[in-house]
């Protein structure tokens, strides 16, 4: 048992993601929308984030406390120094609970543990799958899924998929907490008309620019569509200069790149697509996924079994390595706008049954609850 006052408030870290708010990918979507649900559930939360995503004079955000330290930029130094500044900091604290994510910080968790606090690791995916890794990331990653099956006191998947990799890879059981999404309708159109966008006028993509995220595959089949709608790429990456000015260079005029689209701006554009293309092949829930079908999108989705499991069988489907799938699909909703309204009805309706950031937030609190009394 931790040593702790049973009449305070349990004291949980966040560590692991750049920070909140949330400025990059899903584990930040996820701090954030978690850190303020588990404050009006009564912890005292402490999110570590990164000086370069969050201002330093920023030290409240929906009632939880921000801690922001230091790290090197770069593609592979920027996580693991950040997260070995974060522990050390967070033995220090003498957290009653922590929860890191991304399994590349596996490497960091017996440091907590040494500390006498419980971890939860979340495990978004299999990370040695992706592209933008070299040699050394992949065998970094392979190490650290490894690691991840028994230094954290309870590993944490994100889908039905990722759990039995685990299971039957390394014989590893997991807690399993999707992602949620909340509805909330932006009642301004600003950003459609600085992009020249009328609504249920464009198709929209959203994502990182990289390989395992199909960008280009995106844009290749994209051009093989007859259709007058815009296609809208919105999303931007580190380290990525080279790859993002051939994805560019490849587009034709139909094709708009704003760029990383963030909080009113992000919702509205949601929230008026024609349809939503997702790409990705790596990873388990996606949130930008989960978001699309909160919002009543027609969904096109590359066809790989963690994107079923989530989007279910209220989307079109399409084969990402073969971009002829994708304009087929594409063709298919735009030439038939009822049934890609029907599509939107049923994709809301999952969500709301499946994806409730209330509903996650209480497996969260249980989960950390436990954490904190082993």
């Amino acid at each position: 048992m931790t040593d702790r006052d049973t009449n305070q408030p349990l004291r949980v870290a966040l560590l692991g993601s750049r920070g909140i708010p949330a400025r990059y990918g899903g584990y930040e979507t996820l701090m954030e929308e978690l850190a303020g649900r588990l404050v009006d559930r009564g912890f005292a939360v402490t999110v570590y984030c990164r000086s370069h995503n969050t201002p330093r004079d920023l030290r409240e955000y929906r009632g939880a406390r921000l801690v922001t330290l230091p790290t090197l930029r770069g593609k592979h130094l920027d996580t693991p120094v950040h997260t070995l500044l974060s522990v050390f900091d967070a033995v220090f604290r003498r957290f009653d609970a922590a929860l890191v994510v991304n399994s590349a910080n596996a490497l960091f968790v017996p440091v907590l543990r040494l500390g006498r606090i419980p971890v939860t690791l979340h495990v978004d995916g299999i990370e040695k799958r992706r592209a933008k890794w070299g040699w050394f990331g992949r065998a970094v990653y392979a190490l650290s899924e490894r690691l991840a099956c028994w230094v954290p006191t309870r590993l944490l998947t994100d889908a039905e998929v990722i759990r039995e990799h685990y299971r039957q890879r390394y014989g590893a059981d997991s807690a399993m907490i999707t992602y949620g999404v909340e509805k909330a309708l932006p009642p301004g159109t600003e950003t459609l008309e600085q992009l020249g966008l009328r609504s249920r006028g464009y198709l929209l993509y959203v994502s990182r620019f990289e390989p395992e995220n199909n960008p280009h595959r995106v844009v290749e089949g994209f051009a093989a569509t007859a259709t007058e709608l815009p296609l809208v790429m919105v999303g931007d990456a580190p380290y990525a200069d080279d790859f993002i000015a051939r994805l560019k260079a490849d587009a034709d005029r139909r094709v708009l790149f704003p760029g990383a689209i963030y909080g009113e701006g992000y919702r509205q554009l949601l929230s008026h697509a024609y349809a939503y293309i997702q790409a990705t092949e790596v990873g388990g829930t996606h949130p930008a996924l989960v978001e699309a079908m909160g919002y009543g999108n027609c969904l096109v989705v590359n066809d790989t079994p963690e994107n079923r499991e989530v989007a279910g069988p209220e989307a079109l489907y399409f084969r990402a390595h073969e971009p002829a799938t994708l304009a087929a699909a594409l063709s298919e909703a735009v030439e038939d706008p009822s049934r890609a309204e029907r599509l939107r009805r049923a994709s809301e309706a999952r969500a709301a049954e499946h994806y409730n950031w209330e509903r996650v937030a209480d497996q969260y609190a249980e989960l950390l609850a436990e954490l904190a009394a082993s």
